[in-house]
């Protein structure tokens, strides 16, 4: 159950469910996570789900007011916070084999 008392089938509360199930796969699974994770993981889904609609709004109306972008400022970097607290962590992308192949293409 997602929240006591809330119709679960609306789709802010199928997105909510389906980007906890996405971060729990990544931690490992419901099992592999402790009940502070799964604490941390919802209100990641949560902050997530709201940042999704404040995007669409924004897209919808072709621009965002300065309110707005600073509410949508300050929830990012607090759900970036969550994502690090849970384990997000930064892969650089190779990019060296990438460019040694483009260079032997062009001299060859």
């Amino acid at each position: 159950m997602l929240l006591q008392n809330v119709d679960g089938r609306s789709g802010w509360a199928r997105r909510m469910r389906d980007l906890m199930a996405l971060h729990l796969s990544d931690l490992g699974g419901g099992a592999a996570v402790s009940a502070a994770e799964k604490s941390i993981v919802r209100r990641i889904a949560t902050l997530t789900v709201e940042l999704e609609r404040m995007e669409e709004r924004f897209a919808t109306g072709g621009e965002a007011d300065a309110d707005a972008l600073d509410l949508y400022s300050r929830t990012s970097g607090n759900l970036r916070r969550l994502l690090e607290a849970i384990g997000l962590t930064r892969r650089a992308r190779e990019v060296t084999p990438a460019l040694s192949t483009c260079i032997e293409g062009r001299l060859t």
